[in-house]
């Protein structure tokens, strides 16, 4: 079935773009969607009636591609996570975590756009994943992941756990403590006087 894309659709073409689907997919996703509208006389009419304004609007793309380009590739993308000895994750680096990494530097990306290519990352370490940004446009960005806290962390979690010990250990007694001990040698030489007054009777 022929249509006119209404926008911008991964994998099948861009907004103006007259592509060949599937009929089911067009009747049960695209057009209720209104992603795109049936290929027709009007159709097209419609279309070259916008298509300066079409033109223009790609080029802004093309542009914001290449600027997220040059900020992807500047510098890497440091993620940490919790990790074993030997480096191993507690869980992984997906699509969606990169996402909101960088969007926590200001750079929306989709997460379908961004593919890793072991599908996630379960190591510490360095991998390359590919960000699709508009039509052929693509970047490559470098991803960094470290040990959550590293060795600083560790280092105070294992003091925080040596220190409530040591506190035990070296705690003296309280002045407290010594007077709610008995008083032991009082009632030894008070035991010892009434046995002296039995043996004089």
């Amino acid at each position: 079935m022929k249509v006119i894309l209404n926008e911008d659709i991964a994998n099948l073409g861009e907004e103006g773009d007259i592509k060949n689907v599937a009929r089911g997919y067009a009747r049960n996703y695209l057009i209720p969607n209104s992603l795109v509208m049936p290929y027709s006389r009007q159709a097209l009419v419609m279309l070259e009636s916008r298509r300066d304004a079409l033109a223009r609007r790609k080029e802004d793309k093309r542009t914001a591609a290449l600027d997220i380009k040059t900020r992807l590739e500047a510098e890497p993308l440091v993620i940490e996570m919790p990790a074993g000895d030997r480096g191993r994750l507690f869980g992984s680096v997906t699509s969606a975590t990169i996402a909101e990494a960088l969007a926590a530097k200001g750079i929306d990306v989709e997460r379908k756009r961004i593919e890793i290519p072991e599908k996630t990352i379960k190591s510490v370490g360095t991998a390359y994943v590919r960000i699709r940004l508009y039509a052929d446009h693509e970047a490559e960005l470098r991803v960094d992941i470290r040990v959550a806290g590293g060795a600083a962390a560790a280092a105070a979690a294992s003091a925080d756990a040596a220190s409530p010990a040591a506190e035990r250990v070296a705690a003296p007694s309280t002045p407290e403590s010594d007077a709610d001990a008995p008083d032991t040698d009082s009632d030894s030489q008070d035991f010892a006087e009434g046995d002296s007054e039995d043996t004089d009777e």
